[in-house]
């Protein structure tokens, strides 16, 4: 019909360049002395940890993290936290909004 096509299920692009980081940390390692390198060796496996996250799990830190910015400490589900995501992130959909508070209720859970 008339107006917008329905738009995607939601807006939120996750941007992955671990697998750049941990080529450098890599490459640094390979080159490192060893005073520097248990310190590198530590750092390549909080990359690995990192580049294993789930999408859902990316989804809900950003939310945990805007909402705590905020100052808002209640159910991250919540009405009063979608509006508060909402003012924290202007452009965000109330779709979207929803969307990325269930991902941070169910990682809440486990």
């Amino acid at each position: 019909m008339f107006g917008r096509s329905q738009q995607p299920d939601l807006n939120v692009l996750v941007l992955r360049d671990a697998d750049v980081i941990a080529a450098r940390v890599r490459w640094a390692l390979d080159e490192a002395s060893p005073e520097e390198r248990p310190g590198l060796e530590r750092a390549a496996a909080l990359i690995e940890q990192a580049a294993a996250a789930e999408d859902a799990d990316l989804f809900a830190r950003w939310v945990h993290e805007r909402l705590a910015a905020a100052g808002y400490e209640g159910a991250p589900d919540s009405v009063q936290a979608i509006k508060v995501l909402r003012e924290a992130a202007p452009g965000l959909s109330l779709k979207s909004a929803v969307q990325l508070a269930k991902h941070a209720a169910a990682a809440s859970q486990r």
